[in-house]
């Protein structure tokens, strides 16, 4: 009776098994309908260390195509921008207007962002990156290595002069105010007048960091100055 138990259950697993082997190996998945993402036009795939490599590669090659127009305009723009921060910073104690109050905060917030962005852009292309020390209540602008004074930027364009920075210093409440929106549309102009001889520049511009940091500068100072301006005209006469 053991032994015809046995050959039963042996007969079973025979059974099982011929019908596996049948029924053959399961189908594959089908083919996708479309390629993915990362396929090439010729159908192939790239790997993901194939994609970082190539954008490396990219990331690497943007950072050659600047000029030295490039280089000149994002280390003066630095300075510029510094001034605006430090005579925006009067207004809090100086101004009579809530609204000067806050473009004043709005313009330092901005710019020193501005600021950061362009010394990594410089620090990333290996060139030399200006430095803000405070003196006196003052920003004053170094660049270790630069083969000019930087110092002194008077001649750039919308710069105020140390009388005018020490005018709007003394001043103060609508007095305070209107200076500071006449010397401010000046800078934000100068400003534009700065990105127009960027792009005046045969190669320069080319690089797509200093395109897109300049052509925002243009497009907001330009707004600010449109801004200021109806300000200004307001103000009682």
């Amino acid at each position: 009776m053991h032994a015809v138990k046995q050959a039963h259950i042996a007969t079973v697993f025979l059974v099982l098994l011929l019908a596996a082997c049948a029924a053959g190996p399961e189908p594959a998945p089908p083919a996708p309908t479309s390629p993915p993402p990362e396929a090439t036009a010729s159908g192939d795939t790239l790997s993901n260390a194939e994609i970082e490599a190539i954008y490396r590669q990219r990331i690497e090659q943007s950072r050659t195509r600047f000029t030295e127009a490039d280089v000149r305009f994002m280390t003066h723009m630095i300075h510029h921008h510094a001034q605006a921060v430090e005579i925006s910073r009067f207004a809090p104690d100086r101004a009579a207007s809530g609204q000067i109050k806050t473009l004043a905060a709005r313009i330092i917030n901005a710019q020193r962002d501005e600021i950061a962005l362009m010394q990594r852009w410089l620090e990333d292309r290996g060139q030399p990156v200006p430095a803000l020390h405070e003196m006196g209540g003052r920003i004053m602008v170094h660049a270790p290595g630069m083969d000019h004074d930087m110092s002194d930027m008077s001649g750039m364009p919308g710069m105020l002069s140390p009388e005018q920075v020490d005018r709007l210093e003394a001043s103060s409440g609508e007095t305070f105010d209107r200076l500071f929106l006449t010397y401010m549309i000046e800078h934000h102009q100068g400003a534009v007048t700065m990105v127009r001889e960027l792009f005046a520049t045969d190669g320069a511009g080319q690089d797509e960091d200093v395109f897109r940091f300049a052509s925002d500068v243009q497009v907001d100072q330009n707004t600010e100055v449109a801004r200021m301006q109806l300000m200004l005209d307001a103000m009682p006469r």
